[in-house]
């Protein structure tokens, strides 16, 4: 039987008209990584110290459950400065300093779509007895993650009830540390349709030129502040020709 698409507009009304209440669409930008057909598979380039590889496996393990894409762990390419690798996400930890943040997720962009990515996380805060407990390690791991295959988040109101889903910000991470279904639903809008060409090869040749230029773990390299709420940052570094690194950071209490 044909496989009949659907488009991304008539899936994302559908989520507003239903009879049940439903969660606002909390795709990031529309940005994506390009492929031909779906499911696909992301490498997750592990460059992680032993005492975070458990969450990297958990975060891989979670996203996984997406019908419309898989990811499998490899070995990282990142080095020491966690250099984004064409067609894949690279995660990394560090201690880089008290900067303010928790977690970064940096997506290299074609227009819209993603040619290669970077999760860190921050020991300098992990390291203290705040921060550094299985709970916050999977939410702050799951979610900058789940940035890089395009998702925002679902709220970033720290008041407000936990959603069950490390999209999410909450001053209590415990119900936080995995996707929800709304997620493994947005991610299905996101990527019903497909492409004639794809982002998730270290080989790409149609797009990703001009993206030479790396972002350090400071603002001063992440380009200009277009949203801050509450523990949420997004910066933009306009590289010219439609090309850009968009930088989502997860600030410390």
């Amino acid at each position: 039987m044909k496989k009949i698409l659907v488009p991304m507009f008539i899936i994302l009304s559908s989520l507003f008209t239903s009879s049940t209440p439903a969660l606002a669409n909390h795709s990031w930008g529309g940005y994506h990584w390009a492929r031909t057909a779906n499911p696909f598979t992301l490498k997750l380039g592990d460059n992680l110290s032993s005492n975070w590889k458990s969450y990297l496996a958990t975060t891989s393990s979670d996203w996984s459950v997406s019908s419309v894409l898989d990811t499998t762990i490899v070995a990282g390419l990142g080095g020491k400065n966690c250099k984004a690798t064409t067609g894949r996400i690279e995660v990394c930890n560090k201690t880089y300093g008290r900067n303010g943040w928790l977690g970064l997720a940096q997506i290299y962009l074609s227009g819209l779509h993603i040619t290669k990515a970077t999760t860190k996380v921050n020991d300098t805060y992990f390291n203290t007895s705040a921060y550094n407990t299985p709970a916050w390690r999977n939410l702050v791991m799951c979610q900058e993650v789940g940035h890089d295959f395009g998702l925002d988040h679902q709220d970033e109101n720290f008041d407000n009830d936990p959603l069950g889903t490390c999209m999410d910000y909450t001053s209590d991470p415990t119900p936080n540390q995995h996707p929800n279904q709304h997620d493994y639903d947005q991610l299905t809008a996101i990527y019903t349709h497909t492409d004639t060409f794809t982002t998730i090869s270290q080989a790409l040749t149609q797009v990703g030129k001009g993206q030479d230029n790396e972002v350090g773990d400071d603002a001063s390299s992440w380009g200009k502040l277009v949203r801050r709420s509450g523990r949420a940052g997004v910066y933009e570094r306009d590289l010219g020709n439609g090309n850009k690194i968009i930088t989502h950071v997860f600030y410390a209490d």
